[in-house]
C-alpha cells in the first residue's frame, strides 16, 4: 500500500489536504472499512461470556471465536487470483449481504462445532470484500491522494478494533449474546447499503491481461527471499496479536483484576493510540526505512509483554497498548513492504500475504491457547515473545532489489 509513489508538488498536496470533498471520501471509505471487519475481533470481548454459554475451556473458545481467520486467509488467496474477473461493485456488495448470515445464525448456534464453522464463513466473507475493497482503491484512486485514501482504510480497520468490542461488550451486558449477533449482523448490511450508494457510479475496471498464469506468479513470489519473510513476518504478527487480546480477556475477569463484562468492553479503549499511530507506519518507512521502523514496532510490542504479567490493572492495561500499537505498526510496515517487493502480480502477492497472516492468527489461537490452558499466562505471554523474536530475525531479510530511483 506504501508502494504507491505520490508525486505531485506541494501545493496540490495542500489543496487535496484541506478539500471538504478528500475529508468527506476519508470518512466514507474509513467506514466502509469498519463495517467490512467489525465482525473479526469484536467477539474477542465477550470470550468468558461464550465460554460459560458453550461449558467449554479457554483454548477451545478462543478456537473457534479465531476460526474467522482460516476463512479469511482462504479468501485472502482465492480473491487474490481470481480477483482481476470480479466486479468490484458487485463482489464487495455479495460479500457484506452474505456475510449478515452467518453471523445471525451465530445468535442460536447449538454447539461449538456450528459456530466454529459459521466463524469460518464469517471470515471468507470479510476477507473478500477487504480485498477488493482495497483494488478498487487502488484502481480508483490517482497517485495524488490513493495515500490518503489507503490510510484512512487502515485507520477504519484498526478503530474496528476497538470500538467492536466496546458495542458488542456493551450489548451482550445488557441484552444477551443472541442480541450482540443480531446487532452485528444490521451492521454487515448497513456496510452494504454504504457501499451501495458510494461505489456504484464507478466504472469497471478492466484487468490487463496477465502474462503468467497465478500458480506460477505465487511460486514466483515465493521464490523471492525477501517476500517470503514478509510473509513469515505476517504470520508471526497475527500470531503473537491473537495470542494476546485472546487470552488476556480470561486474565481480566480473574482474580485479582476480576473485571465485569462493561468493564472488559471499555478496556479496549487499548487500541485509541494505534488508530493515530498507525497512520505514521509510511512515513516512518520513508525516514528510516522498512527494517528499522519493523525493529522499532517490534521492540514496542516486546516492551509490553513483561507488564502483561502484572497484577496490577494499570500496568496490564500499559502493556495492552503497547502491544497494540507495535503489532499495528509492524504489519502496516509489512503491507506496503510487500507492495514494494512484489514487481508483478501485486494484487497475488498481496493475497499471499494476507493468508499467511491470517493463518498466523489461526495457529496463534489453537498453540497459544494450549499453552494457556495446560501452563497458564506467563508460558502464553512466552509464546508471544518468542513470535516477535522469530519477527525481528526475519525482517534482517526484508531487501528490495527495485532500481534505485524506486519510490519508497
Amino acid at each position: 500500500m506504501t508502494g504507491i509513489s505520490a508525486q505531485m508538488k506541494p501545493q496540490a498536496m495542500e489543496m487535496q489536504g484541506h478539500s471538504p470533498g478528500m475529508v468527506l471520501r476519508s470518512l466514507v471509505i474509513g467506514l466502509t472499512a469498519f463495517l467490512t471487519v467489525v465482525d473479526l475481533f469484536a467477539t474477542q470481548a465477550i470470550l468468558p461470556s461464550l465460554t460459560r454459554h458453550y461449558n467449554v475451556t479457554p483454548a477451545a473458545m478462543g478456537f473457534a471465536v479465531n476460526a474467522s481467520t482460516m476463512g479469511m486467509a482462504v479468501a485472502g488467496l482465492v480473491v487474490g487470483v481470481l480477483s482481476p474477473h470480479i466486479d468490484r461493485r458487485f463482489g464487495i456488495l455479495a460479500s457484506l449481504v452474505l456475510l449478515a448470515i452467518p453471523t445471525v445464525l451465530l445468535a442460536s448456534a447449538p454447539d461449538l462445532t456450528v459456530f466454529t464453522v459459521l466463524r469460518v464463513a464469517q471470515g471468507l466473507c470479510m476477507a473478500s470484500a477487504f480485498a477488493l475493497t482495497l483494488a478498487n482503491l487502488g484502481e480508483q484512486c490517482s497517485q495524488m491522494d490513493a495515500g490518503g485514501a489507503f490510510a484512512a482504510y487502515i485507520t477504519g480497520n484498526v478503530a474496528s478494533n476497538l470500538i467492536g468490542r466496546l458495542v458488542s461488550a456493551a450489548v451482550v451486558d445488557t441484552l444477551g449474546l443472541a442480541s450482540n449477533f443480531y446487532f452485528f449482523a444490521l451492521l454487515n448490511l448497513a456496510g452494504a447499503v454504504l457501499v451501495y450508494f458510494t461505489i456504484q457510479r464507478v466504472k469497471p475496471t478492466h484487468a490487463m491481461p496477465t502474462v503468467q498464469s497465478p500458480f506460477a506468479a505465487t511460486l514466483e513470489h515465493w521464490r523471492n527471499p525477501a517476500l517470503r519473510s514478509a510473509f513469515a513476518i505476517g504470520f508471526c504478527i497475527l500470531f503473537a496479536f491473537i495470542g494476546t487480546f485472546t487470552f488476556v480477556n480470561f486474565v481480566l475477569v480473574r482474580a485479582p483484576l476480576s473485571l465485569g463484562r462493561m468493564d472488559l468492553g471499555f478496556v479496549y479503549f487499548v487500541f485509541a493510540p494505534s488508530v493515530v499511530t498507525t497512520l505514521f507506519a509510511g512515513r516512518a518507512v520513508a525516514r528510516f526505512g522498512t527494517r528499522p521502523a519493523i525493529w522499532g514496532a517490534l521492540a514496542v510490542a516486546a516492551l509490553g509483554l513483561p507488564l502483561l504479567l502484572s497484577s496490577h490493572l494499570p500496568a496490564v492495561l500499559t502493556g495492552m497498548v503497547l502491544v497494540g500499537v507495535g503489532t499495528f505498526f509492524a504489519q502496516a510496515c509489512a503491507t506496503g513492504f510487500v507492495g514494494q517487493a512484489a514487481r508483478d502480480n501485486r494484487g497475488i502477492a498481496s493475497g499471499t500475504y494476507l493468508a499467511c497472516y491470517f493463518l498466523g492468527g489461526l495457529v496463534g489461537s489453537a498453540v497459544l491457547g494450549q499453552l494457556f490452558d495446560r501452563f497458564g499466562w506467563t508460558a502464553c505471554v512466552a509464546g508471544v515473545g518468542a513470535s516477535l523474536a522469530i519477527a525481528a530475525l526475519l525482517t534482517a531479510r526484508l531487501t528490495l532489489t527495485q532500481p534505485a530511483g524506486s519510490p519508497a
